[in-house]
């Protein structure tokens, strides 16, 4: 067996990764380690993502700095903010025991002046960044980069995906010519090579796992409804499934925010992640979403990379993405650390083409699940409120008096009448709208789907164990109170159209609930 010892790594780099429980290098990091401690070419890893490429380059970087030489020696670029203050904090743990190397993470959405601060106050060693505030900084003369010595351009691929080429050919143009440039991706396009065509001297290259492979703990579902009544089938799935935690995807920033006020004027425990909000809010955000505070988080794919939760057992596709990576990329937000996850998307009628060529792409299979009913949910949520009751116990002897009065009130009134009133109480907490049928008929049409087809495979969605709860309560910082209203209107681009084949076939009833018991305590929590 290969161990992070046998690849060549330093005694105070091998305890660090003990103590983070490392204990067997993935496939990546087994071929590039040693190749970038022992040689000093260039070198491009093509790896997925989730393969551990940080720790590839991270840790023979943090071997080849020297802590005594008062300049930046490494430039780390990488795409979004949230991956680049994930790196920072990685290479500070791979780090802790070696001299004191100084790391900082420069990024858009966060104070400029503060990070111009940072960086002179004490020479940065290792700098990570996003293009377009590393272009700042230099512009600004805050960064030098003259001796620089190492360049790592993490999902390259990426980089290029959100039109940062120029850029990149901007900020290569104030590096030094003789330096080491190591390149990690997910995938070759022809716009990287042209890159290295350009900018590297006969790198290594090392090629590991390439292809798209999905999680095989992840349970591939959708829904077909239209566009009008998505944000309402959503609400659904969280009304059945309290203990749901999940990231829902939308296409654009305007998307992203609309779906998350909707569900929010609703009471719902819901907030949006996209690059329209500063880096304070995004990290205030993020805390919540990682304590367990708020249980849905509304994304664009761009905002979502580098988010690192493990516990999330929902991912929803609002509209999927057009490149089969970006869906790989989605889904895998579930099921890790052994778990397992749903990925459900929400399909128009006529777009069942989509999701067949995403099954031919990544060899999957989508299984066709019900909206829950309003009724359902309702049967299933009361049932365990009521079970919640039975079990609550008595924490705080009530005062003789106040028992004394409230049976005085209740003295005309039947045990009948006085269940029948306290379940219509909490009934009007659901907030469920009426028993219409959410579900849009698939068209017929052409296509077919991988693997044959043959007749439908459809049960009632969503899973997970109903309890009395709900996410609804008040927003964090003074937002909306929880309340009625009608639904609100998902106000996105629709899906696009198409044809696709009929899975009609004979509807199987609702068979939701769950074996855990409801908790009154999970009631408008923040």
């Amino acid at each position: 067996m290969t161990t992070f010892k046998s690849l060549g790594l330093s005694e105070p780099i091998l305890k660090a990764l003990t103590d983070l429980g490392f204990e067997e290098p993935s496939a990546i990091q087994a071929q590039a380690i040693p190749e970038l401690l022992s040689d000093s070419r260039d070198l491009i890893g093509l790896a997925q993502t989730g393969t551990g490429k940080t720790a590839a380059f991270g840790l023979p970087l943090l071997e080849r700095v020297d802590s005594e030489y008062p300049h930046t020696q490494a430039l780390i670029l990488a795409p979004t903010r949230e991956l680049g203050q994930q790196i920072a904090g990685q290479l500070e743990l791979f780090g802790k025991y070696q001299p004191k190397i100084n790391i900082l993470a420069v990024y858009g959405g966060a104070p400029i002046d503060a990070q111009m601060r940072a960086l002179r106050k004490s020479p940065q060693h290792v700098i990570i960044a996003t293009p377009g505030r590393l272009i700042d900084l230099i512009n600004r003369r805050a960064i030098d980069l003259k001796f620089l010595e190492l360049l790592v351009l993490d999902e390259a691929d990426e980089m290029l995906n959100m039109g940062f080429k120029e850029a990149l050919d901007e900020i290569l143009t104030y590096t030094p010519k003789e330096k080491m440039t190591w390149l990690f991706s997910a995938t070759m396009p022809y716009e990287i090579q042209s890159m290295v065509n350009s900018y590297m001297n006969n790198p290594i290259k090392i090629s590991v796992d390439t292809a798209q492979r999905v999680n095989v703990n992840i349970e591939h579902q959708f829904v077909s409804v239209n566009h009008r009544q998505k944000t309402e089938a959503l609400k659904r799935f969280i009304d059945l499934s309290p203990e749901l935690r999940a990231v829902v995807f939308c296409r654009t920033k305007l998307d992203t925010q609309g779906l998350a006020e909707s569900l929010m004027e609703e009471g719902y425990q819901a907030d949006s992640l996209h690059g329209d909000l500063s880096q304070a809010q995004r990290d205030r955000v993020m805390k919540r979403f990682k304590s367990n505070q708020l249980p849905i988080l509304i994304a664009t794919d761009v905002a979502a990379r580098g988010i690192d939760v493990n516990d999330l057992t929902h991912v929803f596709h609002f509209a999927l993405p057009d490149d089969a990576a970006y869906y790989t990329h989605r889904s895998g937000r579930t099921a890790r650390a052994g778990k397992k996850g749903i990925s459900l998307v929400f399909n128009g009628p006529n777009d069942m083409y989509r999701l067949s060529r995403l099954e031919k792409q990544l060899g999957i299979n989508f299984e066709k699940v019900d909206i829950p009913a309003a009724e359902d949910i309702e049967k299933i949520r009361i049932e365990n409120w009521a079970q919640d009751i039975l079990a609550q116990p008595m924490k705080k002897r009530i005062p003789q008096e106040v028992l004394e009065n409230v049976e005085l009130l209740w003295a005309n009134l039947s045990k009948e009448e006085v269940i029948a009133k306290i379940l219509g109480k909490e009934l009007e907490k659901l907030n469920l709208r009426g028993g219409e049928d959410l579900n849009a008929k698939m068209s017929t049409g052409r296509g077919g789907r991988s693997g044959g087809g043959g007749g439908e495979r459809r049960r009632s969605g969503g899973g997970g164990s109903g309890r009395s709860g709900g996410f609804r309560g008040d927003r964090d910082g003074g937002g909306r109170p929880s309340g009625g209203g009608r639904s609100g209107g998902y106000r996105g681009s629709r899906d696009g159209g198409g044809d696709g084949p009929s899975f009609q076939g004979k509807k199987k009833p609702f068979s939701g609930g769950g074996s855990s018991r409801p908790s009154s305590k999970k009631r408008g929590r923040s």
